[in-house]
């Protein structure tokens, strides 16, 4: 018997429709059972093969379970926003929405051919107002929050071990009895003042400070800077330090962006994979992203001429896991971005310096990571020993990332791959610290064995060392034991025109949150889809987009 899959595929795909058989309502009888899948975004070209790959196997999934008596709740979406509507718009002159809304109908025909058991009732797209108000608000809510390190007594009592979101209001209560005495709160740089400061200074002040303690911030950040699209794109949106869209240069730049502070939940999310249902292999995967690592920041003061004439002693700090391998440091070396190159560099080395900097600005952090080849220079400066009182000279590279620790390493080449690859390259000293550690041909990376050349640390185990150094570094002010994480910080702030707008209003330059009863904050009309001429993102072409507090 002949198949003819245009007939019965018509037929059963419009009974579907006609019965409503995949329209969910509540249903307390009978279990509930969510599959979602992830939403696509609407191009022009439509659905490609890993669209109808992802759906067809949570299509099947969905099915059983709703064979099984499961009242399935199977939604589908349209993760609407997006530069290549806005760069087709830049192109045609049409408006963005338009665009998106013949992609989604291209979209739903071609979904509704493969015959998926969505409920189109419970449709979503990110471009509509009454979904991104929900977005705007939880961004107000991050807004107006800080993250108590502690513990509050409900989460001790559940057994946890990190802290909560709690609101910036009791933030404001703390600092006006006590100041920041006493605080165990995330923050971006650690502040010191009194509450007689706090009371002192004027409203723009207080929200500057404010400013490093909540969960969606402020600030300025290294991002991926594409000047021909005159936007900031993802670490995926960059190859070989081009565009993939265009294929236009990128570089890095520090920019004032958006960000969600996710590294305030780092612990959180280490507790938490205890309480889940996954495979080893996975858990381990998301621990070595969140990277957690317990050791010391230390102080090195940094030295050279300009500094000396001009009486100043400052001074860089570098968290370190192995505080114990300080015997073996023979250099520092700075990312490319970090705050101590200015410091560092002496006029005799600002020419090659500067250089270097132009040819790090066009590669990823991603493709820094992957990429072995050495690459650095020198900065004119030398740091000093805290504990030997040796002279270090002062490097910069690219193997160092700014997001990680301070952007600074104190270099211990006997005992690390890639500090003993830049001491091989550029001819400098390497002394081994374990006893027996063969550095002829490669660095000795094991964390066991006898101390050597390591001062009052000699015959200690590794163990033992990195405890006492660990001690003696704080009984001395030499700097304070820390935990770190790899887990950065979210930027969130991506969009040109074509995205949901802020739901921010600035005031003496200082951002506030627009009231909850005021959203959504609509996109407003623009007579282009570029940046204005002086520079401002499109939405500074917006005529009367304004809000009354």
């Amino acid at each position: 018997m002949e198949y003819n899959f245009n007939e019965i595929e018509q037929r059963w795909q419009q009974y579907w429709k006609d019965k409503k058989t995949y329209q969910v309502d509540i249903d307390p009888d009978r279990p509930k059972f969510y599959v979602l899948d992830m939403f696509p975004y609407p191009s022009g070209a439509g659905l490609h093969v890993g669209h109808p790959l992802g759906y067809i196997a949570s299509d099947i999934y969905a099915r059983y379970k709703r064979l099984r008596g499961f009242n399935v709740l199977h939604p589908m979406g349209y993760d609407a926003y997006g530069l290549p509507a806005e760069q087709y718009a830049i192109q045609t002159g049409q408006h963005p929405a338009i665009t998106t809304e013949n992609n989604i109908r291209r979209y739903r025909e071609q979904l509704d051919k493969i015959g998926f058991s969505f409920d189109w009732n419970r449709e979503v797209r990110t471009c509509d107002p009454e979904f991104y108000k929900w977005t705007q608000w939880a961004f107000i809510l991050m807004f107006n929050s800080y993250y108590n390190l502690e513990c509050t007594k409900a989460r001790k009592h559940e057994g946890a071990k990190a802290g909560t979101a709690r609101p910036i209001l009791e933030l404001i209560e703390h600092f006006e009895k006590y100041g920041s005495e006493n605080l165990n709160a995330a923050q971006t740089e650690e502040l010191h003042f009194t509450a007689e400061e706090w009371l002192s200074w004027d409203e723009k002040k207080q929200q500057e400070t404010l400013m490093n303690y909540r969960i969606a911030y402020l600030a300025d950040t290294m991002v991926n800077w594409c000047p021909k699209l005159g936007t900031v794109l993802a670490n995926d949106e960059v190859q070989d330090g081009l565009s993939i869209r265009g294929g236009y240069p990128v570089e890095q730049r520090k920019m004032k962006q958006w960000s969600l502070r996710v590294s305030a939940y780092a612990q959180r999310l280490l507790d938490g994979l205890e309480t889940i249902d996954w495979t080893d292999s996975l858990k381990e995967t998301q621990r070595n992203w969140i990277g957690r690592s317990e050791g010391a920041e230390m102080n090195f003061l940094i030295e050279n001429e300009k500094l000396r004439l001009e009486n100043e002693k400052p001074q860089m700090t570098i968290f370190t896991t192995r505080a114990d391998t300080i015997y073996g440091v023979t250099f520092m070396v700075l990312a490319p971005e970090s705050d101590y190159v200015k410091l560092c560099v002496t006029d005799e080395q600002q020419a090659a310096v500067t250089e270097y900097l132009e040819q790090t600005k066009k590669r990823t952090e991603r493709e820094r990571i992957a990429d072995r080849r050495v690459t650095g220079v020198f900065s004119g400066s030398y740091a000093i020993n805290p504990i030997s009182g040796e002279k270090i000279p002062v490097w910069i590279s690219d193997y160092v990332l700014a997001g990680y620790g301070t952007g600074a390493i104190m270099a211990v080449p006997a005992h690390d791959s890639r500090d003993y690859a830049f001491a091989k390259h550029f001819n400098l000293p390497i002394i081994p610290l374990i006893e027996g550690a063969d550095i002829s041909e490669e660095s000795f990376d094991a964390k066991d064995g006898t101390m050597i050349n390591s001062g009052f640390l000699n015959g200690l185990t590794v163990k033992e060392a990195i405890k006492q150094m660990k001690e003696y570094i704080e009984e001395n002010n030499l700097g304070k034991v820390k935990v770190n994480y790899r887990l950065r910080d979210a930027i969130f702030s991506r969009q040109r025109y074509w995205g949901e707008p802020f739901p921010i209003y600035y005031k003496d330059g200082m951002p506030y949150a627009v009231d909850l009863k005021d959203l959504p904050i609509e996109l407003p009309e623009v007579d282009k889809f570029l940046p204005t001429e002086t520079g401002e993102p499109p939405l500074g072409r917006a005529k009367g987009w304004e809000y009354e507090a």
